[in-house]
């Protein structure tokens, strides 16, 4: 099945945060992580996104108080974090959110995202995601990892499902 076939089921969009949400620097000092770099852009989308009842969670093998943060300003609350095996992280992800897998769509970039690929409806990766993984993908952004690869798969989702116009409606009453 093509990839826009698939994306007019989704429901809800699972992201991962290092190389997905951020373009995968991490800047570390002496008292621990210090930042983490988000583009707005990919926040502007994962808005539209909620706009049109589609649900956004992040699942992620690290542990960040910056991802937190980050997910209350974009009001994500289905958030699993410190996942080893993301497995689980996105089965408690889809039973709180009262959607299938096959409902779902997951956005990941290396190895430890894998396993989850088989498991989506649309497994998807940023331009700049690892060999294998852009190999796996069903659906690949043009962009890289926190610079609009996000924003770039809420508006494949919503444009497929014919929604796309609505979000923009309903956030800036404006038309395209």
């Amino acid at each position: 099945m093509k990839a826009e076939a698939i994306a007019k089921k989704i429901k809800l969009v699972c992201l991962d945060v290092d190389g997905v949400l951020t373009d995968g620097s991490i800047i570390i000092s002496g008292q621990g992580e210090l930042f983490k770099q988000f583009y707005v852009r990919d926040g502007l989308g994962i808005k539209f996104l909620q706009d049109c009842g589609i649900q956004v969670a992040i699942c992620t093998g690290r542990q960040s108080d910056i991802v937190i943060e980050r997910a209350k300003e974009l009001g994500i609350t289905l958030l699993m974090q410190g996942q080893k095996d993301k497995r689980e992280g996105l089965a408690e992800i889809c039973r709180q959110a009262g959607v299938s897998p096959e409902e779902t769509a997951y956005m990941g970039d290396d190895i430890p995202d894998l396993c989850l690929f088989p498991l989506v409806a649309l497994s998807c990766a940023p331009s700049d995601a690892s060999v294998v993984a852009l190999k796996k993908a069903c659906w690949v952004s043009r962009f890289p990892g926190g610079h609009g690869a996000v924003r770039e798969l809420a508006e494949f989702i919503l444009k497929s499902q014919g929604r796309f116009e609505e979000a923009v409606m309903k956030r800036f009453n404006t038309e395209l």
